[in-house]
């Protein structure tokens, strides 16, 4: 059985619809209006192997904030609804991806339980358009929708393109790892009985 789910929202500042097939290959069509984020949102369905669409139209002429953190919204939504019960998977992951001089750590935990660790290095440059920092916004809207647990650490980088590069892939590989299954899994991994 397909563990997809659609989803469409709309405000007054965004127009949002998502498609997502967990078990993909990593195809993709993504549009949001800003050209980096959408590679950055293509890195994430190519690593995670998930099958990705993202159509999005925001007030992107006054801001990039409302858009970015609202398809993190929709994005979060869509997995969640496609994940289900989350019964038979394995609820962790965790990825350490390069890019160049940059290295992220991500670690994801499907609790059930929202929140987000973002630890970037001091000292990084100018920022002008989409940037790790405002990727941040993404991630807590993301994490806030699923219901995760995401910690993300970058203990060195320069370049801003390559930090945040790696940090969507290495979020997307981790996400690969906590939705996959695990025959040893009948219900949900946790001593409680529910996530």
């Amino acid at each position: 059985m397909a563990r997809t789910a659609e989803v469409e929202r709309s405000t007054r500042e965004t127009r949002i619809s998502a498609k997502i097939e967990l078990d993909g290959t990593g195809e993709y069509d993504i549009d949001t209006g800003i050209a980096f984020f959408d590679h950055m949102l293509t890195l994430f369905a190519v690593h995670g192997f998930f099958d990705l669409r993202i159509q999005a139209k925001g007030d992107i002429d006054v801001d990039f904030h409302h858009t970015i953190e609202d398809v993190g919204i929709v994005l979060g939504d869509v997995i969640g609804r496609a994940l289900e019960d989350k019964k038979g998977i394995i609820r962790y992951g965790l990825a350490e991806t390069p890019m160049d001089e940059a290295l992220c750590r991500a670690t994801v935990d499907l609790s059930g339980r929202p929140f987000l660790v973002y630890d970037l290095p001091r000292g990084l440059e100018p920022e002008t358009g989409f940037s790790p920092r405002l990727a941040k916004e993404f991630f807590r809207a993301l994490v806030n929708a699923v219901g995760m647990n995401l910690h993300i650490r970058v203990p060195y980088g320069e370049n801003n393109h390559h930090i945040t590069e790696s940090i969507f892939k290495s979020v997307g590989r981790a996400m690969d790892q906590a939705t996959a299954f695990d025959p040893r899994i009948s219900g949900v991994q946790s001593s409680k009985g529910t996530l």
